[in-house]
């Protein structure tokens, strides 16, 4: 902890010092403060400062009833008040004419630098969690049983006008050949380590009727004669997902449902093809995205330099897309609906709730739930774009809306005439605007970890993990390294300073190396010399920190590994060749030193 007290006086001053004012009570209230609450004040209580600030930037003064819990001095908090009143007006709480772009950055830097932690919450916490993921559930079915069967026509319809092409040509995939399927990297409902996924016997006889086990389970017709071995699960008999809880903030953990086997198998094999469409309609992709978060954060940055376009996020996003509202949006291509019906998972396994029956499509976990919730959050934000300008909508509308609109996951931008409809819209169907995070108003605007004021990009750099104390602490050091080169880059030398004195505590060298190398070490601005010139392949190397990675043991043999040969996305050998002896997920990870090749 007092590391941690060390390092925000640090930040503190080096902040302080670029906008021209003191720091030294705030380094005072943060010891304080930090000495009586604990380490949540830093992780809880300052980003919650941070959100009233970027409230009070969108809605253009400081309400009455923000920065609870600080002292006032007239309109402002006495905390950060040096740099508040370079943004505010001391006496009436609101925006200067010209706030300082510097001092908004500082705020937003220091009350979101620990936010982010990757932390494990307290039981009480987890619990909370578990107990809203239920409750979510029954929001979800609340908010099915309020659907009109208008709406439910108009967004069938919306979503046919805009997915058709997409949808039509996944239905014609179906029926004409088998898809390729695809192991996930991840943990499973089973437990299977990675390369026994290959060997996994299991199917459901709802996924039988469309991914014929045989097509899927083995390479070729010659291993058919192992069929019988092949366990047909009943609709009743499938394996639950397997809800836990993973660290996230102090606030709260993420909530993540892990799938069964062969669920995200077939998942990941409608994924695929269903991306490279989307990406290949020349207008869809200017509005859907699910590969690259670049053009969200451009339209933050105009949204925020001429106040036309809104930025929104939604809360529990995932866990609120109604199973319903999918099978409606496929219902005119009823193999296609058969398909992803089949890979979805109908129960899950909650801790303290035991077993319960889903409505929402899917938690995070399925390979199918960024791009459902994506395809359902499109048609709802146009169907209440439409409801605003009092349009259908039509091709020529959808045509209109690249470069205003656009949603990615659960971050939407649309243009700030239309937000009310839309927030209505996106209300009356059952999810949830999070107003904190949603902005329209003033010149500040945030999508897809892009924070820009006046078309400033202001995006703080977060603190992921604690300072490391060992070298044995893999994950620590390398967070840290990480951490301080971005400090580097925002030129924060009393900060930058204070993490290498941590990391030289630990290492007996970090070597530098040029900015963005990935070599661990010490970014610097000048040139890097190499150490050496390898004779073979005559390349100038540096001596850097690099990570050394250890795997279990997990053989795959015979049909298995033929299947893992077959499935491979590119025709050059794996890059490890002992690849079916080892696999998944490193058991050890080590910092070494070794020559890099500089460039």
């Amino acid at each position: 902890m007092k590391s941690l007290i060390a390092f925000s006086h640090m930040l503190l001053q080096d902040l302080g010092e670029r906008c021209r004012t003191s720091t030294i009570r705030d380094c005072k209230t943060v010891t304080d403060r930090v000495e009586n609450e604990g380490e949540s004040f830093l992780t809880i209580v300052l980003p919650s400062f941070g959100k009233d600030f970027q409230k009070s930037l969108d809605q253009g003064y400081v309400a009455h009833d923000s920065f609870a819990g600080f002292r006032r001095w007239r309109g402002l908090p006495r905390f950060l008040g040096g740099f508040l009143e370079l943004v505010f007006d001391r006496d009436s709480g609101r925006l200067l004419d010209f706030p300082s772009i510097d001092a908004i950055l500082a705020i937003h830097q220091f009350t979101s630098v620990f936010g982010k932690m990757f932390l494990v919450c307290s039981d009480a916490r987890v619990e909370q969690a578990m107990d809203g993921f239920v409750k979510c559930e029954q929001d979800v079915r609340t908010a099915d049983s309020k659907l009109t069967e208008a709406m439910l026509q108009e967004f069938e319809q919306v979503s046919s006008v805009l997915f058709r092409e997409v949808f039509s040509e996944l239905e014609n995939l179906l029926s004409s050949e088998p898809l390729l399927p695809r192991h996930g990297p991840g943990a499973t409902a089973e437990r299977l380590s990675a390369n026994s996924k290959f060997m996994s016997m299991t199917w459901t006889e709802r996924l039988e009727r469309v991914f014929p086990s045989g097509e899927y389970l083995f390479p070729n017709p010659g291993w058919y004669h192992t069929f019988q071995a092949v366990e047909l699960l009943e609709p009743g008999a499938e394996v639950p997902v397997r809800v836990i809880a993973v660290p996230k903030t102090a606030k709260t953990p993420r909530i993540i449902a892990i799938e069964p086997v062969y669920m995200q198998y077939v998942q990941q094999a409608i994924a695929e093809p269903m991306t490279e469409l989307i990406q290949r309609d020349d207008l869809l992709r200017t509005i859907l995205g699910n590969l690259d978060q670049t053009p969200n954060r451009d339209l933050a940055k105009k949204g925020s330099e001429d106040g036309t376009l809104a930025t929104l996020d939604l809360s529990e996003a995932s866990d609120r897309v109604s199973n319903q509202l999918v099978r409606r949006m496929l219902q005119r291509w009823p193999l296609l609906h058969e398909a992803v019906d089949a890979c979805r998972s109908r129960k899950a396994d909650v801790a303290g709730h035991g077993v319960i029956r889903l409505a929402k499509y899917a938690s995070m976990g399925s390979g199918l739930t960024f791009l459902v919730e994506g395809l359902v959050f499109a048609t709802l934000t146009v169907m209440g774009i439409s409801h605003a300008l009092n349009r259908p909508v039509t091709r020529s509308l959808v045509r209109g809306l690249p470069g205003r609109v656009r949603v990615y996951g659960d971050d939407i931008i649309v243009p700030v005439e239309t937000v009310h409809c839309v927030i209505s819209n996106l209300q009356a169907f059952g999810l949830k605007v999070n107003e904190n995070k949603s902005f329209w108003t003033g010149k500040f605007r945030e999508s897809c970890g892009g924070d820009y004021y006046d078309g400033v990009w202001i995006t703080p750099v977060r603190m992921r993990q604690h300072f490391p104390t060992s070298r044995k602490q893999t994950e620590q050091i390398v967070s840290t390294i990480s951490f301080r080169n971005q400090l580097f880059e925002l030129g924060l030398e009393r900060s930058v300073d204070y993490l290498d004195g941590i990391l030289g505590k630990i290492l007996p060298q970090l070597p530098e190396v040029p900015r963005g190398h990935p070599a661990l070490g010490r970014w610097v601005h000048g040139p890097v010399y190499p150490g050496r010139i390898d004779r073979e392949t005559h390349q100038p190397q540096i001596k850097a920190l690099v990570l050394s990675t250890k795997f279990g043991e997990d053989t795959l043999s015979e049909h298995g590994a033929l299947m893992k040969w077959f499935l491979k996305r590119s025709d050059l050998p794996f890059a490890d060749r002992d690849h079916l002896r080892f696999a998944g997920r490193p058991v050890s990870v080590d910092i070494k030193t070794r020559w890099v090749n500089l460039y």
